[in-house]
């Protein structure tokens, strides 16, 4: 392809790194799954849908997407274009997990707790298995490690009449 061609289809080379970053970098799919799993087992209540949220993640999350050489400008700093992708991928399962969340506080089968911060700690457990197979290549047995991490955080999450 010649160099004519490239900037009839994108102004410069900003725009041709931004559209490789967005197709390269998504999570769309994962966050699909991710839902439509959750959606199957809602009328089971809030927590098989968590067992089934931390299950999926831990099995399927998309550690092929994450290419340091495409996102990251300097070694520690993230590009505004992958950042700005990532960040909204990753605001679209944590909104998921939250709702979860939100849902079974309202329904009284978890305590009362800020459903934000409750994600958080879970997804913080999860992201620790992930970065650890992804950058150091430890493997661990997604079902064993979701079981353990969902058992963990369900008995976190349980009402004082149950503790």
């Amino acid at each position: 392809m010649t160099a004519p061609t490239v900037y009839y289809y994108f102004k410069n080379k900003e725009a041709l790194f931004e559209a490789v970053v967005l197709e390269t970098i998504t999570m769309q799919g994962f966050s699909t799954t991710l839902s439509s799993e959750c959606k199957k087992v809602k009328s089971k209540g809030p927590s098989s849908q968590i067992e089934t949220f931390v299950r999926v993640y831990l099995s399927s999350f998309p550690s092929k997407l994450i290419n340091t050489g495409l996102y990251l400008r300097r070694s520690t700093q993230l590009d505004p274009v992958g950042a700005r992708t990532l960040l909204k991928e990753l605001a679209r399962v944590e909104s998921l997990l939250e709702r979860i969340i939100h849902d079974g506080i309202r329904s009284g089968e978890f305590r009362n707790t800020d459903p934000r911060m409750a994600a958080g700690c879970l997804l913080g457990m999860m992201n620790r298995f992930i970065f650890q197979r992804i950058h150091f290549k430890r493997n661990y047995r997604a079902i064993e490690a979701a079981s353990y991490l969902s058992d963990f955080f369900l008995k976190a999450m349980k009402t004082s009449k149950e503790r």
